[in-house]
């Protein structure tokens, strides 16, 4: 069922790969036949020669990178390291134009921007030329100060303020006799579904909190044995998060334990690198005729929260290349109980099986009881232009559905100025759609929400709306009554969410007003 209760409302949930409008997003293109990702392996297997130098590998200086800028000869640095991306360039999903951004320059930055989450190091290994060469700065002494001008003479100074570090969170702890208790102030309010991240393991604790774009982290080997379980309890409006833990042995601590790398730091998210966890698969059911919930067990000593918005990285070796890819947690009210009995943090996966799909399929043929490594959560979505909206209209394609469930959840549950929730869900065929008995059952327990389904290949009984996405659907449903304020979310298949994208900015939605999640 999809009624919006407290209980109902579990804590984890979220989205596929995100790009905020305005920002950097990953395009697709369609690739040639004989060139998907399994291709490619079996291509940079094949023994051949990809990097031109015979197996030699070399030192790269800047002005012999810049040599390396067409599309027969590309060559590009990541993090120091030299690739030559010719050989790849008909196998990226992103097409050519995407690659030859980086052509004979350091790419890292345009990497980071899209593909953080891949491991370019396995993708790309057979491809390695070297490694850049260091380059020795001569740092010349400053010159000496000018005299001082006359005081009265001075403009005014422009200094630039140093970080605030009271904007740091700070942390604290308690114990009693038998347990130990880890307290973070945040100084900030956190969103009601939870921040926090902890993984005990071997008696190392790491807790991470997701504060909008920055990443705060306690990382400590503890001074003595816990169990391993965890609890966090989260104070939403304050910002205070405590994390719980149960003493093995029943005596006193002289210290919390001994601080690790990146102990008490705050960066960026995009700077912290994502942390994974093996996680059983306890059960996989059947959704329709080729869509599937893989129910995912989080190891002990490990709490996930997923904020609304976000997505996970599923990573396995196939075929002895690392492969990683993004999908949605959805909520487990969505998944009948089968196999062992679901724990709060359990995650919940609703993933379209391709014949041709490398990841999928690779998931699809794993018994239940095996492992496979599961991210933290990764994305950009905020909540924050959601505050004084007052229509919320989402628009999903097939299995973008999947980032729109806990946000009408949340929409309907928690936001007090949204009126009018609206889901535009275009699918196919009728036994395409995913989850229509809940999302019928809720539009009718619900006034304020309204869910659409638009077929482009229906029956001859369909009695709903046919087509696809374009200028004149968009007309119709997109309705802005007077004084309202309305926001757009859009999630499918990268050609869906281009064209979505391209008529919501024709209809004059401006980058503040829609966000388009990208798969």
């Amino acid at each position: 069922m999809l009624n919006p209760s407290a209980q109902a409302f579990p804590l984890p949930g979220s989205q596929q790969r995100v790009a905020a409008s305005g920002q950097p997003g990953r395009k697709k293109v369609a690739l040639k036949p004989g060139h998907s990702l399994m291709d490619w392996i079996r291509f940079s297997k094949s023994g051949r020669d990809l990097t031109g130098l015979r197996g030699r590998l070399i030192e790269v200086t800047q002005e012999e990178l810049q040599k390396h800028n067409t599309r027969e000869d590309c060559w590009t640095s990541i993090r120091g390291m030299v690739y030559n991306l010719s050989p790849y360039m008909d196998y990226h999903p992103g097409g050519e134009e995407e690659l030859m951004k980086a052509a004979g320059i350091d790419g890292t930055d345009l990497f980071d921007q899209v593909h953080r989450w891949v491991n370019y190091e396995s993708m790309l290994k057979e491809c390695l030329v070297g490694r850049m060469a260091t380059v020795k700065k001569v740092i010349n002494p400053p010159p000496p100060p000018p005299p001082p001008a006359p005081t009265a003479l001075l403009p005014p100074v422009s200094v630039t303020p140093l970080p605030d570090r009271d904007s740091q969170p700070r942390y604290d702890w308690f114990q009693t006799d038998v347990s130990v208790h880890v307290v973070v102030y945040t100084k900030r309010q956190v969103p009601s579904t939870g921040c926090t991240l902890v993984d005990l393991e071997s008696g190392v604790l790491r807790v991470e909190l997701l504060l909008g774009k920055m990443s705060y982290m306690m990382h400590l080997r503890l001074a003595d044995s816990v169990e391993d379980s965890v609890t966090v309890h989260t104070t939403a409006l304050v910002g205070k998060i405590q994390v719980n833990m149960q003493k093995q042995v029943k005596r006193k601590w002289s210290s919390l334990g001994e601080p690790l790398e990146y102990h008490n730091t705050l960066l960026k998210k995009t700077d912290r690198a994502l942390c994974y966890r093996g996680c059983l698969l306890v059960s996989k059911t059947e959704v329709n005729h080729n869509t599937y919930i893989f129910r995912m067990q989080l190891p002990p000593g490990t709490v996930r929260h997923l904020p609304v918005g976000q997505h996970v990285f599923l990573k396995a070796p196939i075929q002895d290349t690392e492969v990683v890819r993004p999908y949605t947690p959805i909520d487990p009210s969505l998944a009948p109980t089968s196999g062992s009995p679901p724990q709060e943090s359990d995650i919940y996966l609703l993933i379209k099986v391709y014949p041709d799909g490398v990841f999928s399929s690779y998931l699809n043929s794993l018994p239940i009881g095996a492992h496979i490594s599961v991210s933290g959560p990764e994305g950009t979505f905020s909540l924050r232009p959601l505050r004084d909206v007052t229509h919320l209209y989402l628009l999903a394609a097939g299995t973008g559905l999947t980032p729109m469930v806990r946000l009408i959840r949340l929409a309907l549950q928690d936001m007090e100025s949204i009126r009018k929730v609206k889901l535009l869900f275009f699918n196919r065929r009728k036994e395409d759609i995913l989850c229509r008995c809940e999302l019928d059952e809720l539009a009718a327990a619900k006034e304020s929400f309204e869910v659409e389904h638009v077929l482009s290949e229906p029956c001859d009984s369909w009695g709903g709306r046919r087509g696809r996405v374009d200028e004149a659907v968009l007309k119709d449903v997109l309705n802005r009554p007077g004084g309202s304020q309305c926001y757009v979310c859009v999630c499918g298949p990268p050609a869906f969410t281009e064209l979505t994208v391209r008529l919501l900015q024709q209809q004059g939605f401006s980058e503040g007003e829609f966000h388009a999640f990208q798969g």
